[in-house]
């Protein structure tokens, strides 16, 4: 199900992203735009893991410091059917984690200290699951594929925009046009960033789901969850000062607390209702 609405939603945001090239009507502007987009997501599919890491300072885990959380991705990477990923440390009070790697052979998991010292063993053990299913699911691809298409619809619109008001093709020209051109660059845009969001809201669903069946405890994921919910309330502060808010996605909850109006724009679904699907899968797998 999550599949199909991705398929669908990334098929809308295509169709938007054609519409405003031809109300353009520049097909070498729509190219130039749309191959720019291209390589500047192609970069960051390739160095992304690099910057995020670099970013949190996060260092990588060897094997004897901490031989009991290797053992734990290990079992939950053969359970994904997935090589196992490097294990990396950011040094940060805030609880999280988040995935990253351009594939599953390329892939790395990173935890903070701040996530190992308020979960427990088993809590974690969920959230690692959540990121593993990420990998498995190959959402970072899915995720440059999204910001390459919305970042083409975003170059579309301002050159729209700036071509009507210093003149542009002759039938464009006149109030109409410059009228036509600025609602574009105001709302296709935005209608693109909603897009994003909920692909990005229905991978987190997704990847609830497929962490659960790897860790085989919905309830593990749950109780974490509600944890992380909760410090990320009451760190909002330390949040707003050290996470990086083009990172904020990449984490299992979103550490950037804003109000209910952001919250159309938010990368993630709400955790309540995480929890509450989570609660009734361990009911189907008779866990509560």
């Amino acid at each position: 199900m999550h599949t199909i609405k991705t398929v669908l939603l990334l098929g809308v945001l295509t169709g938007l992203f054609l519409l405003a090239g031809k109300i353009i009507g520049g097909q070498t502007g729509m190219v130039i735009a749309f191959f720019f987009a291209m390589a500047m997501n192609f970069f960051a599919y390739w160095f992304s893991d690099k910057m995020a890491l670099k970013m949190y300072r996060a260092q990588e885990i060897p094997y004897e410091e901490a031989p009991w959380l290797h053992d734990m991705v290990s079992e939950l990477a053969r359970n994904a059917g997935i090589p196992k990923p490097r294990i990396y440390l950011a040094p940060t009070d805030i609880p999280n984690a988040f995935a990253t790697g351009r594939n599953p052979k390329n892939a790395v998991v990173a935890v903070t200290s701040g996530i190992l010292n308020v979960l427990s063993p088993e809590e974690l053990r969920g959230v690692l699951a959540h990121e593993i299913a990420h990998i498995k699911n190959r959402d970072i691809l899915i995720s440059s594929i999204a910001a390459t298409i919305g970042g083409a619809i975003s170059m579309l619109a301002e050159m729209a925009f700036w071509s009507n008001l210093f003149g542009g093709n002759d039938e464009d020209n006149g109030v109409g046009g410059l009228v036509g051109s600025l609602l574009l660059f105001i709302l296709a845009p935005i209608a693109a960033m909603i897009i994003q969001m909920a692909i990005s809201r229905s991978r987190e669903y997704a990847a609830d789901a497929e962490g659960a069946k790897i860790c085989r405890c919905p309830l593990s994921l749950a109780k974490a969850l509600e944890k992380l919910e909760m410090a990320a309330h009451q760190l909002a502060p330390v949040a707003a000062r050290e996470v990086n808010p083009g990172t904020a996605h990449m984490m299992i909850v979103n550490p950037l607390k804003g109000s209910s109006i952001a919250s159309l724009f938010s990368t993630h679904p709400p955790t309540e209702e995480r929890i509450r699907r989570l609660y009734e899968m361990a009911k189907r797998m008779g866990s509560l």
